[in-house]
């Protein structure tokens, strides 16, 4: 299973960036008001980092408050780590283990196409499982 089967119920309004310029307060307003854990950011529409929900936590603890008067790309993780429509579920979770992610952007010739969390992975496999014990349970039953 991929990453583009995933994202394919999206659509491309369902992603939710910033700018580089956006204020950290504006984005701490996003994060909470949309319940999310982080965006991606863009400038002029290319992915160039990401900001996380520990991204604040840990310039807040730095820099105190004067923090959420910055723009997103002074807290930034950089550079992205990005994924392709192409890249397995199992692949891109074996990257979110390895680099201690829990969001990644999806990318498709440079242009960003989609947003997926840990939870969007683990619920995939969730359905998965499931569905092979019902396809079991079936077949055992037949037998």
């Amino acid at each position: 299973m991929t990453i583009a089967r995933i994202i394919a119920q999206r659509g491309s309004s369902d992603i939710i960036a910033c700018d580089v310029t956006t204020p950290v307060s504006e984005v701490v307003r996003t994060l909470a008001t949309k319940r999310i854990g982080a965006l991606p950011v863009l400038r002029d529409g290319k992915v160039v980092g990401i900001v996380s929900e520990r991204d604040v936590i840990y310039r807040l603890a730095d820099k105190g408050a004067i923090c959420l008067e910055q723009p997103v790309e002074a807290i930034m993780t950089s550079p992205a780590i990005t994924v392709e429509p192409a890249t397995t579920v199992d692949e891109t979770l074996a990257m979110m283990t390895r680099r201690r992610f829990r969001h990644f952007p999806v990318v498709e010739n440079g242009a960003l196409i989609g947003f997926i969390s840990i939870g969007d992975l683990v619920k995939h496999k969730m359905d998965e499982v499931q569905h092979e014990a019902e396809a079991l349970r079936s077949y055992i039953q037949a037998v």
